[in-house]
């Protein structure tokens, strides 16, 4: 064996044991500055519209979506429910996408876990992670100035 290999092995040997040891630390750095440090009241609020591109009340509420995407306080999460991923591309070509986030869901199941009975559907999720409201139908234009916003600035204060 040559001195520059029975140099080399215990230089592996520290690299295998402080290799993990860097990366626990450094993961445990990132979890306590982003945990820790953060403040609840800046994580935004959620919206989750389920909709397809087939669903007739779905085109009518595409625009009110767009608008409510401005609001910088919450982030539009999209669920495609059961339809073709061209269908979908193409709705979100013509209407615009209004969603931070989306989601197909072809077979239906998790619109179910969600307990969707058809489309389109919105639940308001506060900062808790906890369903604050739930809309079954289309948003429209009188909904939500009514009962949408409203619910979206509950979700915002609740703590």
């Amino acid at each position: 064996m040559s001195a520059a290999a029975s140099d080399e092995k215990p230089r592996v040997r520290r690299l295998v044991v402080l290799l993990p040891l860097a990366l626990f630390l450094a993961l445990a750095a990132l979890f306590f500055f982003r945990l820790g440090s953060g403040d609840p009241s800046r994580i935004p609020s959620a919206l989750v519209n389920v909709w397809a591109s087939w669903c007739v009340p779905c085109h009518d509420e595409a625009p009110l979506l767009d608008a409510l995407s401005a609001d910088k306080r919450i982030r539009i999460v999209g669920i495609n429910y059961k339809d073709q991923p061209d269908n979908a591309r193409r709705f979100l070509g013509r209407y615009g996408n209004p969603f931070a986030a989306a989601g197909a869901d072809g077979n239906g199941r998790a619109s179910m876990e969600w307990g969707v009975y058809g489309v389109p559907e919105t639940f308001i999720v506060g900062r808790d992670g906890k369903i604050a409201y739930k809309l079954v139908g289309p948003i429209t234009p009188a909904n939500l100035q009514a009962v949408i916003k409203p619910e979206i600035e509950k979700a915002l204060t609740a703590r």
